[in-house]
């Protein structure tokens, strides 16, 4: 321990007396003079000794067998009198020869006494303020660290997903308290395919969000001049790799997607396996590499899979497989893979689920321990398809054309129709609709969605409604699908207000009524399965603009 500064400190003063008779030479030497502080090991045996001392020691008739006395009596410290707090040594008051050189009284030792009872609290007190005040500015002086990082990180993430005929993109970012490195980004290549990146910068605070930045850059400048995505990841780890702070990397995932034909092409540096989930499969997507920065002149794996409709992608960071319940146990990556195979059974988006299913093992009191990234993309079920399109009726659309416009599902619950017809009202906003054909397809859209929640899916909230639009040169076509399975001969009913009121008219009929005389023409198909209404609206004519 040091006599001066930390939790054993004192000052050594010392003054000394000039033998000599000069008045100027005697106020020179008389002055107080400081001594450098002492540094005594905490295993000195004189701590000790101090600590258990009662009163004044008198340093001169002490015999130990400590450094420590050593220096002090080298220092010419005649006294010292320990500062004791509830037990526990907090300092030394140490004093040299009096000037008078006379030794010093009883008078003298009781007053030292009295004084360090006194001293004892208040320099404890002035510790412990300032050891608080240096952790307010240690904590103060992280959380600004922080506040940075997050910053940094919220900034450069996406500002919206791209959107691509037949594909749904979903993305969530979930920031812990303690930051770490957490990234993902969509790169829109010039030849219209997409790369996706997902990644995760080891540390936390600002290094690891500086890294991040300069790491998503490097990427996307490597993407737009190489083709390949190992050949991406090759790149970036070769110019990261010098100028990486010491003991940091990034495991990183980049694929590339060609909408057209499905085919993704991934390359994977270190980072937590995707998931593609085909039917009732999930399989992982492995691709060879180590994390970025680690080495120079590393080469990476390069795989390709192709996406069929209704297939789903998952990449996600490990702050999801790695968090833990209150016994400690992980969610882990065979429970993520089990929850993808279970998810097609529901009605709400994958990410949602996850993240409910996330709280449901955690708990309410559960503190987030990493960030929490979780991309999804998925391929339409319509995507390769024209629906149900009618080949042998001039006025429907021939299907060679068809444009696939949106595609949503909803839960079977009453007041959903009108999110349906909302959806619907925006997909064809760009299709020079008159206003009063929209409002008719509105209607038509509602009360169709309407029968098929009701009489289809008998309000069962889990049993969702397939709502798909299509656009094509001559028409527009909303399909409506439900899981009634119900006959494909049903045709609408002529109102007749006797039959009605005597039964003999079902509430079915009557909404085909509606919905056909809103549309220009409605077609329902059927199997086992699935019930689907299918409107459609001409496009062109007098009544609609252009």
């Amino acid at each position: 321990m040091a006599v001066q500064g930390g939790s054993w400190s004192s000052f050594i003063r010392r003054r000394r007396r000039d033998e000599g008779s000069s008045p100027s030479v005697l106020a020179e030497r008389s002055r107080p003079i400081e001594t450098p502080p002492l540094d005594i090991a905490p295993n000195d045996p004189i701590v000790a000794y101090f600590q258990n001392s009662s009163g004044v020691v008198d340093i001169e008739h002490l015999h130990l067998d400590s450094p420590a006395l050593e220096a002090m009596k080298a220092a010419s410290v005649r006294m010292v009198v320990p500062l004791v707090s509830q037990g526990e040594l907090i300092g030394l008051l140490n004093l040299g020869p009096r000037l008078s050189q006379q030794e010093y009284s009883a008078d003298d030792r009781a007053l030292l006494n009295n004084l360090a009872t006194q001293t004892a609290p208040a320099v404890r007190v002035a510790q412990l303020v300032r050891q608080q005040q240096a952790e307010a500015q240690a904590r103060e002086r992280i959380d600004q660290e922080l506040r940075v990082a997050r910053l940094i990180q919220q900034t450069l993430l996406p500002k919206r997903l791209p959107e691509m005929a037949g594909w749904q993109l979903a993305a969530h970012y979930q920031p812990a308290r303690a930051v770490g490195g957490d990234f993902y980004d969509f790169l829109e290549l010039s030849d219209g395919r997409l790369g996706l990146v997902v990644g995760d910068v080891t540390d936390k605070g600002v290094p690891a969000a500086l890294v991040m930045a300069s790491t998503r850059s490097v990427l996307r400048a490597a993407a737009s001049r190489l083709e390949s995505p190992g050949e991406v990841l090759e790149r970036v780890n070769d110019l990261v790799y010098p100028d990486i702070p010491p003991n940091m990397f990034i495991t990183c995932m980049y694929a590339i997607l060609d909408p057209d034909m499905g085919k993704l092409v991934y390359a994977n540096a270190g980072h937590d396996l995707p998931y593609h989930r085909h039917g009732a499969d999930v399989a992982e997507l492995r691709a060879r590499g180590m994390p970025l920065g680690l080495m120079p002149g590393m080469s990476y794996e390069e795989k390709e899979t192709t996406l069929a409709p209704g297939d789903t992608v998952l990449f996600y960071s490990d702050g999801l497989v790695e968090a833990h319940d209150l016994r400690r146990q992980m969610f882990s990556f065979g429970r993520l893979q089990r929850l993808i195979a279970e998810h097609e059974q529901t009605a709400v988006p994958l990410v949602s689920y996850l993240l409910h299913e996330l709280e449901k093992f955690t708990g309410a009191a559960w503190e987030q321990e990493d960030d929490i990234t979780l991309v999804t993309l998925q391929r339409s079920e319509a995507s390769m398809t024209a629906g149900p399109a009618r080949q042998e009726d001039g006025n429907a659309s021939s299907g060679d054309d068809r444009l696939l416009l949106t595609e949503f599902r909803i839960p079977s619950e009453l007041g959903n129709e009108r999110i349906a017809m909302r959806q619907v009202a925006e997909a064809v906003k760009d299709l020079d609709l008159s206003q009063k054909r929209v409002d008719k397809l509105k209607t038509a859209v509602a009360e169709a969605t309407m029968n098929a929640m009701e009489h289809g899916n008998k309000f069962r909230p889990e049993v969702p409604v397939l709502v798909r639009v299509f656009a094509s040169r001559a028409s527009l076509s909303v399909g409506i699908t439900d899981q009634g399975g119900a006959p494909s001969d049903v045709h609408a009913q002529t109102p007749d207000l006797e039959a009605k009121l005597a039964n003999l008219q079902t509430a079915r009929g009557w909404g085909l009524f509606l919905i056909e005389n809103m549309v220009d023409e409605l077609h329902v198909t059927s199997d086992e399965h699935t019930h689907t209404v299918e409107l459609v609206i001409n496009l062109g004519g007098e009544d609609n603009g252009s």
